[in-house]
């Protein structure tokens, strides 16, 4: 198994996690419940696929979409027997987003896309999902609430794989510095408030 299938493993389990316990606090059917964990499991890299012209990665390997499912009804057993920690979906969301972050660079650089487009790529794989899931449980995506070091985090950890790759960094390291740049910020952020500068316009008035 390659580093970027277990990395893309990964991401989808943790993030479907996510996505579960986000249906949960909206007191989702099991149905409803499933469908929120596999979005946001796999919306991101579905959307970059899309886009890259490539194979969608679930369609090519369905063991993406068992591994999600398995981790929603994971998630559901845990919470159905012990209150998660208050802080449990915006840790997961933060694993998820690394881990899913440089798999998308890494996939896109591999489809011959150029830097700054991997970086894209990365980010939207990264961001994507965790949007949609927002977007289905009824509350302002992450990616647009004010000051809120989200894809900012992920841009930036893509941008320090990619350096550390170009230049030369064992590939296994780079993605190791990548997941830590973006998960770390993401964690600061959670912890301290850290957020972007908020522009305003000045009344005219």
């Amino acid at each position: 198994m390659t580093v970027l299938r277990i990395l893309q493993l990964l991401g989808g389990a943790v993030f479907a996690a996510s996505g579960a316990l986000a249906a949960g606090r909206k007191q989702m059917d099991l149905l409803g419940v499933l469908v929120i964990a596999l979005v946001t499991s796999i919306g991101g890299g579905t959307i970059r696929d899309l886009l890259l012209d490539r194979p969608v990665f679930w369609i090519a390997d369905p063991a993406f979409l068992a591994i999600s499912l398995i981790a929603a009804i994971v998630t559901l057993v845990y919470v159905r027997w012990l209150h998660p920690p208050e802080k449990a979906l915006e840790i997961a969301d933060a694993l998820g987003l690394g881990l899913f972050t440089i798999s998308g660079t890494q996939i896109a650089l591999a489809a011959g896309a150029p830097g700054i487009v991997a970086v894209v790529m990365g980010t939207i794989t990264g961001v994507a999902g965790g949007a949609i899931r927002d977007v289905l449980s009824a509350e302002i995506p992450l990616i647009l609430r004010k000051g809120e070091l989200y894809a900012t985090a992920a841009i930036a950890g893509s941008l320090v794989y990619l350096g550390l790759a170009r230049g030369g960094a064992p590939e296994s390291s780079a993605a190791a510095v990548g997941m830590i740049t973006t998960i770390a910020l993401r964690f600061a952020a959670i912890a301290w408030g850290l957020s972007l500068p908020v522009f305003r316009l000045r009344d005219p008035r």
